[in-house]
């Protein structure tokens, strides 16, 4: 677990940099100003401010497809070069247009660091503090602020402030940066899977969790490589192999095994039929409901969200004490084999020639200590008969650890938010009187069921379950496995036909997947959190903040000790900045217990209720003193509790929703809306000023905050403590039957 957390410290001083970058030219334009003479010429001015907003925008354009195609750490060390260049242009810079060329460099490391950090946190960090850890660059970024403010006013105290040396130090922090990518920071293990270089990926993980048995995260891994495609829901009541099926129960057809990490080890679980008894049932049945609903003007909060809000509710305590006798070694059913073999053939007597199956064959060992096939049957009929795993398959490798905290069973199974990742065999038989079948791989999640409908879970078909048998109710996200080989079955092989990662994920991101329901509904969330973050008023407010300060007597109070008005105007923002930090840490606190959304709705509120202020003390006569306290008590609230929500959170949830084969270039559109707001709102800002003033500028600003508070409540879900593959099926999966309901 440490080894996650210190991974995300030293990724997140690229954020570090940004922050340090935009209060170091905010505090050295003062001085170049009067060097280069640009008090008549502002769009001169503007632009060497702007030109890295300009660096990043162009740069952002193109870094998520690299991303997906060469890796997350190239981009990190290439960002970490770009900021040291940039120092050291800026450090020479004999002329303006070589400070422009030097800005246009530096705001190409901001863009890569902006888009790649996030990203590369989510995908290195444990789903339990993944918020937390995220939270890290919106601090690391405040953090850099504060003490290039310190650095810039201390030199402002000289008798000729050199504004050289205030950007040219840049370079020092920047080489630290550059020795973390090169000779620390692994390679996202997420990317390492999609290109199916497995062992490197194995031994990543276990750096960053600090254990040796990962093999449960890397099936969780491998699985991500799809978009879920074909997602659905199903709900199951799953008890032991050997109470279920041979109790004397009547047949059952609809019985079926899941398969658990040892030969001999499963479970029988059986459909519920109808669904809706779980929560996730429950939420699954507003949306077949949510066509009509629309129709009647009666639904207002995406149905989408309501399935995320599902898996949140608390599972009553009787359903916790059973998960350690059901799944007490729900462990490694995809264990990587520590001998390399050139290749894993099948053993003849396992095809069992009296079944009607044609062969499995398995793929060669192209990479790495990957046996193959990946995932080989246990047993694949479900009237008893049983074809034994092949020798050197992957379910033959099986991991045999689990430890025991607090009363229950940790498998290296378990992926977090208390969800396990099965396999289970499907047939049926076909037109031509063969049978036909295939894995599907299954998220479970253990259900809670209320009081009164306890006893109808256990009316099962074919019989009642025993009285005082184990038993759990699951729901499943099943789905077709991504290691799948449809180009297999087309050529008439049955069962699990499974290729290896690179050959199915080497060739890059696949452009025709942002046209996924799932993912264009995820785009639409990050998209939208973008735009409304950066409409929300933060530049307006850190723009009129030394002047609010002032009015409020602090200028005057910093005069009088002996500083100038460019050393008490710096200081001003480097107090300011100082103000944000504590509010960051609460945030990070909260990320992973109250989530995401909830920290949305409970800070946008606030935001609103500051702007408002704003507004009324600009428009009535309040007099002198209550204007400065007002103004002053509304914008350190605004900065606070914007820190706290808006801030982090659009970039949070942009690194969460989207697939991996994807993720660089959907992370990389959202990341050119951020820019491209921040460039529409910077230049618009003194135009709106002389406009309509500031109350009508603060007044559009409430607005915004409004609309972004309805947004959240109808469009965002709550991701917290969910694996990020399964957040993608969930968009997946919602997006399908949503979709399905309105048609």
């Amino acid at each position: 677990m440490s080894g996650a957390v210190l991974v995300a410290i030293a990724a997140s001083i690229g954020n570090l940099l940004q922050g340090w970058d935009n209060a170091t030219i905010a505090g050295a334009v003062l001085y170049i100003k009067k060097e280069f003479s640009l008090e008549t010429q502002p769009l001169i001015e503007g632009l060497i401010v702007a030109m890295s907003l300009v660096g990043a925008t162009v740069i952002t354009t193109f870094s998520g497809a690299v991303a997906d195609s060469f890796g997350r750490r190239p981009l990190l060390i290439a960002s970490a070069i770009l900021y040291f260049a940039s120092g050291l242009v800026m450090l020479w810079a004999p002329n303006v247009y070589v400070l422009l060329l030097a800005r246009l460099i530096d705001g190409f490391g901001i863009g890569l660091s902006v888009t790649l950090v996030p990203l590369y946190i989510s995908e290195t960090a444990p789903t339990d503090i993944r918020g937390l850890l995220n939270t890290l660059p919106q601090f690391s970024g405040s953090g850099g602020m504060f003490l290039s403010y310190c650095m810039v006013f201390t030199m402002s105290l000289m008798p000729q402030p050199e504004w050289r040396i205030m950007l040219g130090v840049l370079s020092i922090p920047s080489l630290i940066y550059f020795a973390l990518t090169v000779f620390y920071l692994p390679e996202s293990p997420r990317w390492l899977v999609s290109k199916g270089r497995m062992a490197e990926a194995k031994r990543v993980l276990q750096r960053l969790r600090g254990r040796e048995d990962v093999s449960g995260e890397m099936a969780l891994l491998v699985e991500g490589l799809g978009v879920g495609k074909d997602t659905h829901f199903e709900e199951y009541i799953i008890g032991p192999d050997d109470e279920l099926a041979d109790d004397g129960l009547a047949p059952d057809p609809d019985k079926m095994k899941l398969y658990g990490p040892e030969e001999g080890v499963s479970w029988i679980a059986r459909p519920v039929r109808g669904g809706g008894q779980s929560a996730l049932g429950s939420a699954l049945g507003l949306m077949s409901r949510h066509g009509s609903m629309v129709s009647q003007g009666k639904s207002l909060v995406d149905p989408l969200v309501t399935l995320f809000g599902s898996v949140h509710e608390k599972m009553p305590e009787v359903m916790g004490s059973m998960r350690s006798t059901l799944f007490p070694n729900f462990g490694s059913m995809f264990s990587l084999a520590e001998q390399q073999q050139a290749k894993a053939d099948w053993d003849a007597e396992s095809h069992r020639d009296d079944e009607d199956y044609a062969s499995d064959h398995g793929a060669d060992d192209i990479e790495d200590t990957l046996n193959s096939p990946l995932i080989s049957r246990q047993a694949t009929s479900v009237e008893g008969k049983e074809i034994a795993a092949p020798p050197g398959s992957i379910m033959g490798n099986v991991g045999r650890s689990s430890s025991m905290q607090g009363g229950d069973a940790v498998s290296s199974m378990g992926i977090g938010g208390g969800w396990q990742l099965a396999w289970k065999w499907t047939e049926r038989e076909g037109a031509d009187g063969q049978k036909e079948g295939g894995f599907q791989r299954i998220y479970l999640h253990e259900e809670g069921v209320q009081g009164d409908r306890r006893g109808s879970i256990l009316s099962m078909p074919g019989g009642d379950v025993p009285p005082g048998s184990e038993y759990i109710q699951a729901a499943a996200l099943v789905s077709q496995p991504a290691l799948y080989s449809k180009d297999i079955i087309e050529q008439q092989l049955a069962g699990p036909a499974m290729v290896h990662p690179s050959e199915t994920a080497g060739k890059g991101p696949k452009w025709a997947d942002l046209f996924e329901p799932g993912v264009k509904h995820a785009l639409f969330v990050g998209i939208g959190l973008q735009i409304l973050q950066q409409f929300a008023g933060i530049n307006g407010v850190l723009y009129y903040t030394p002047q609010i300060l002032e009015q409020a007597g602090v200028g005057i109070l910093l005069s009088n000790i002996g500083l100038s008005s460019l050393s008490a105007s710096i200081l001003i923002s480097a107090l300011t900045t100082l103000l944000m930090l504590p509010s960051i840490g609460i945030a990070m606190r909260l990320m992973d217990m109250s989530g995401r959304r909830f920290l949305l709705l409970s800070t946008i509120p606030v935001l609103i209720v500051a702007l408002a202020i704003l507004v009324l003390v600009n428009i009535l006569d309040v007099g002198t003193m209550v204007h400065a306290a007002l103004s002053t008590i509304s914008v350190i609230v605004y900065f606070c509790f914007f820190v706290m929500g808006f801030g982090p959170i659009p970039n949070i949830l942009c690194a969460e929703i989207f697939p991996t084969s994807v993720r660089g270039i959907c992370i990389a559109i959202c990341a050119l809306t951020f820019w491209i707001g921040d460039i529409i709102v910077t230049y618009t800002l003194p135009v709106m000023l002389n406009a309509i003033g500031l109350a009508g500028v603060f007044g559009i600003y409430a607005v915004v905050c409004i609309l972004a508070l309805v947004f959240v409540y109808m469009k965002v879900p709550e991701t917290k403590g969910m694996p990020l593959e399964v957040i993608t099926e969930f968009f997946s999966v919602g997006a399908k039957q949503g979709k399905e309901a309105t048609d």
